[in-house]
């Protein structure tokens, strides 16, 4: 038949097809460890500083993502839908990026 489909978009525990992205093929709190270390990785090229820890919550179906830089800390949440809905990578590296950078803004 034809050749093999190529692995080469498969990295880790993300699934990438072309531009079909999601961050963990797992879901509820088996993801969290998958999410964390996509989240590090992340908040890494803005702050290699900041540290995130990943906590899934079962009755709201979200993330709880927990930045942390010293002193400072901040939370918020990410969908569970957000999270292993394709394509929607993008949006949650702009939201991390974004919190990243308000944790710097924390008095």
């Amino acid at each position: 038949m034809g050749a093999a489909l190529s692995t080469d978009f498969t990295k880790r525990n993300e699934i990438a097809y072309r531009d079909l992205v999601v961050i963990s093929a797992k879901l509820g709190e088996d993801a969290s460890s998958d999410i964390q270390d996509w989240a590090n990785r992340v908040a890494g090229l803005v702050d290699s500083a900041v540290t995130v820890d990943v906590y899934y919550d079962g009755d709201s179906n979200t993330y709880i993502l927990r930045l942390a830089k010293a002193a400072r800390v901040l939370v918020f949440r990410l969908s569970e839908s957000q999270v292993s809905s394709s394509g929607r990578e993008t949006e949650c590296e702009r939201t991390l990026q974004r919190k990243v950078k308000d944790l710097w803004n924390l008095i």
